[in-house]
């Protein structure tokens, strides 16, 4: 049997490569002769390359390419223009442009270094850490269409090492897209965004009868989703033939459909799920993988692009899809070749992989893919994991007292006890146990990465690793006869999101999405921590395992309590899907102690997004359930991240990095103002604060910053200030969500689109109220009732803000309007709502004069619901509100769609 599956595996892989190429080759134009195609001036050490047929012709491609203002609507990459947008793309004309590489906002210094006249435009710039990126941009003529033309990479600084070829890959799929987007504007048609049904509708089928668990009688629901199978490979060749990740993830399926005793159950599934990978990224990875099994799924989901987290948050949506009947059997694959990909890039050889049609996508996709960054990180240098969590490794010892040190033997003893345990994992990638002082001691196999991480503390993404994960519901799982000895019951998952930027949180060292998630799942399952035998968390780095062991109460000095696997250093680190590692290795653990519950946690991003799963051989006593924990996940007061700052302030947190073949690098440096304010600055490469980091303890010293330099004026440790006042503060009453405006700045608006989408999708939030401040621009819809309650003024902006809302209650000493029209300024959005609730030559009168109009006359015109004595419109909006959630929820929000849809008929 082993033989005829691996063949069968080989005769699939080599059917989806055909149809792949296949696919391309029909996009291919006949060109009446080869195309002259222009060469770019010079190859980069990591080269990234891609060509694409397009339909409008080389003048069309050449107008649109050539055009800087028209250059955000196609180029992917672009965040935003940093100073002057060029007028002219021309040959040395200098720009600064914020793109996403690897999915980071990093500032690059371009420079055109050639204009080839109706043919190419060749742009060269520098990215943070030394970094030189290339695009070289050209079109060929090819029958009535063009060939675009993308050869570019990057090399230099920390991209001279094993991140570089990825950077690379990432950047030739993210340029795939773009020259797609180019070719469509060229054309003069609007960007193609991928798309596809969202797969959330509940199968209109009769749920099956109860499944009798034999071992205690009881019966458990048809639908409670179970993993009846996994399986893990590590791949130690470097051979590219069949060793894309796509390819590794068909082979660990096999080992996990023999692991379940049936290899029919992998074509016979429904839904096909994949984690996305960093070295080689597939539109519709699922897909790929449904097609090499035979199977004809209903739906494929996959991962965002970047994220730790993505594993357990397929996994949870998976199970969620299952408890809800809208899928029987799964089938999860995830994997990554980052060894054969480095050792390809090394020798020069091609990586043959499949790639799929631009127009590819999956039926969903599961994550977060925000910018990792803000502005004062990214101008620091804090780009990239290795450098955040060593600045986050610096804020935990500053939490718990410790000298340099003493903290130095506790993250190596943790680390050690790491490895011992990968030492005995069969499917670790460096199964070799370590002491406390050989991780503690640079040399050459363990250099500096970035204070106080030496190479051994730190996540090692170069590996081949892959796994499948077959999850089926209880009643499939029995039809298909899988014995009830192999079945691990999934009783609950969870996942929540930190402050975004780490820049941001009120204190590095603590979590409370992690917290919040850790309750969630457990709490659902009906267990304490203490009850779960076998634990999993994420352990990229020293600092993310302590802050998880602090916020979920498990012992750290226990490296056996905190992990099955022995960590992202040891285990390996491949990219997304290090939990599916944790998963599969859990999954026996749990059958060989049927009456223990495990848990597995995961994280993207810097501390950033969480997610959890509680699984058992026990069946669980409620329904599997997916909880989002954002929505009513009370996080402290946010800090504002400041790039420069003039002041004293207070050393928080620091790191040192290290150049991959030389010495430390200028320190990146953490500070808290008196009002509660971050400052992020990079240190200039010769100061005197960068020596006294290296030799001493500066946590708590007092500064004086002057713009983006420091200087030492007390070394007496004192506490960090607390964070100044929080924009917006969330309360909750029942089903009353009631979000209260503070400070008016940018932060407010940022912070307030993030509590409606919270509010959005919280299941007990019925209705909204907001107060306070009213200051911030309108918000776009919710489905939800919202009540604005104001007090005093809502002018412009905050008069735009308040008639956003639903239902408006003022007191009677309030006033909305907008006058700034007085000096030039139009609220467009909020006349707009101004001309669908008022007569119109009312609201002529109040948006041409910007006078002001009363409470009271804007009651008696329809526009405010309810006038209050001053100070009691919160009482009176809370009472309305509550009048509001008494009713049946879906009942309300449909009427407001459809009194929304008249009105808005109506005014046109």
């Amino acid at each position: 049997m082993p033989g005829s599956r691996s063949a069968r595996l080989r005769a699939a892989i080599a059917v989806a490569r055909a149809a792949a190429a296949t696919a391309l080759s029909r996009r291919r134009p006949e060109p009446d002769a080869p195309p002259a195609a222009v060469e770019p001036p010079r190859r980069l050490r990591y080269p990234s390359a891609v060509t694409l047929p397009v339909r409008a012709t080389a003048d069309q491609v050449f107008t649109t390419l050539a055009d800087p203002a028209r250059m955000p609507s196609w180029l992917i990459q672009h965040a935003e223009w940093i100073g002057e947008r060029p007028e002219t793309f021309a040959e040395g004309v200098r720009f600064r442009q914020r793109i996403r590489l690897m999915g980071v906002p990093s500032e690059v210094r371009w420079t055109v270094t050639g204009v080839v006249d109706g043919r190419a435009v060749f742009f060269e710039g520098t990215a943070p850490m030394g970094i030189t990126v290339g695009f070289h941009l050209s079109v060929t003529p090819a029958g009535s269409g063009s060939v675009l033309r993308f050869d570019g990479g990057v090399e230099g600084g920390s991209a001279d090492g094993p991140v570089g070829p990825m950077v690379a890959r990432n950047l030739t799929d993210s340029m795939r897209r773009s020259l797609a987007e180019l070719g469509s504007l060229a054309l003069s048609a609007p960007p193609r965004r991928s798309g596809g049904a969202d797969g959330t509708a509940r199968r209109d089928r009769v749920k099956p009868a109860p499944v009798r668990w034999e071992r205690t009688g009881v019966d458990v629901d048809a639908w409670t989703p179970v993993i009846v199978g996994a399986g893990q490979v590590s791949e130690r060749s470097t051979e590219a033939a069949g060793g894309d990740p796509v390819s590794l993830a068909v082979r660990a399926l096999h080992l996990a459909a023999a692991d379940a005793g049936d290899d029919r159950l992998l074509s016979r599934a429904d839904l096909c799920g994949y984690v996305a990978s960093v070295s080689w990224q597939y539109r519709d990875g699922a897909a790929l993988i449904a097609e090499a099994v035979g199977a004809r799924p209903d739906t494929t989901v996959q991962t965002t692009i970047f994220g730790g987290d993505g594993s357990l948050r397929l996994l949870n949506d998976v199970a969620a899809a299952i408890a809800d009947g809208r899928a029987d059997i799964a089938v999860l694959g995830g994997a990554e070749a980052a060894s054969t990909a480095a050792a390809a890039e090394k020798d020069g050889r091609p990586l043959d992989w499949p790639v799929q049609d631009d127009g590819t996508s999956p039926t969903r996709t599961v994550g977060n893919d925000d910018p990792a960054n803000n502005d004062p990180e990214t101008a620091a240098g804090l780009v990239a994991p290795i450098y955040l969590y060593a600045l986050i490794e610096s804020a935990v010892r500053g939490r718990l007292g410790l000298a340099p040190r003493e903290h130095r033997e506790r993250i190596t003893r943790l680390w050690a006890g790491f490895s011992a345990i990968a030492a005995r994992n069969p499917h670790a990638w460096q199964p070799t146990a370590h002491t406390a002082a050989e991780l503690a001691t640079p040399s050459p196999a363990n250099r500096m990465i970035s204070a106080p991480y030496p190479k051994l503390l730190t996540a090692n993404l170069q590996v081949n690793q892959g796994t499948g994960i077959i999850v089926c519901s209880a009643a499939a799982a029995q039809e298909a006869g899988v014995p009830q000895d192999r079945w691990v019951f999934l009783h609950a998952g969870a996942h929540a999101t930190e402050q975004w930027y780490v820049t941001e949180r009120a204190d590095l060292a603590s979590s409370p999405a992690i917290r919040a998630v850790g309750e969630a799942v457990l709490g659902h399952a009906g267990v304490t921590i203490e009850q779960v035998g076998h634990v999993d968390l994420y352990a990229c780095f020293p600092s993310a395992v302590q802050i998880a062991a602090l916020e979920l109460d498990l012992p750290v000095e226990d490296p056996e309590r905190l992990t099955v696997t022995g960590g992202l250093t040891f285990a390996g680190g491949p990219g997304n899907n290090y939990t599916s590692h944790a998963i599969a290795n859990l999954v026996p653990r749990l059958r060989a102690d049927p009456e223990a519950y495990g848990l597995a946690t995961a994280l993207g991003w810097y501390l950033t997004k969480h997610a959890g799963t509680v699984l058992s051989a026990r069946p669980p006593a409620r329904a599997f359930q997916d909880i989002d924990a954002d929505p009513r996940l009370p996080r402290p007061a946010a800090r504002r991240s400041l790039g420069s700052y003039t002041g004293p302030a207070v050393l928080e947190a620091y790191t040192v990095p290290y150049e991959r073949f030389g010495g430390p690098a200028p320190a990146i440096v953490t500070a808290i103002t008196p009002g509660g304010d971050r400052v992020v600055l990079r240190l200039p490469e010769f100061s005197e604060l960068s020596e006294l980091l290296a030799e001493t303890d500066p946590i708590g010293w007092q500064l004086d910053v002057t713009g983006t330099t420091f200087t030492v004026t007390d070394t007496t440790p004192v506490d960090l200030p607390p964070p100044g006042e929080p924009p917006l503060i969330v309360e909750w009453d029942g089903p009353v969500t009631v979000l209260r405006l503070s400070r008016a700045d940018d932060d407010q608006a940022r912070a307030l689109r993030k509590a409606i989408a919270d509010f959005e999708a919280d299941p007990i939030a019925r209705v909204a109220v907001l107060t306070g401040c009213f200051v911030a621009a309108g918000i776009t819809g919710t489905t939800k009732p919202l009540i604005a309650a104001v007090e005093g003024t809502a002018l412009d902006g905050g008069c735009e803000l308040a008639l956003s809302a639903d239902l408006i209650v003022a007191a009677e000493d309030a006033v909305l309007g907008f006058p700034g029209v007085k000096s030039g300024h139009v609220a467009a959005g909020g006349v707009q709502r101004l001309a669908r609730s008022l007569p119109r030559r009312t609201a002529l009168e109040m948006a041409l004069t910007g006078e002001p109009f009363p409470a009271r006359r804007l009651h008696d015109l329809g526009l405010i619901n309810r006038v209050t004595s001053p100070g009691k419109a919160l009482a009176t909006a809370l009472e309305l509100a509550a009048d509001i959630a008494a009713n049946e929820p879906r009942a309300v929000q449909q009427s407001k769609h459809i009194i929304g849809r008249e009105s808005t008929a109506e005014s046109t």
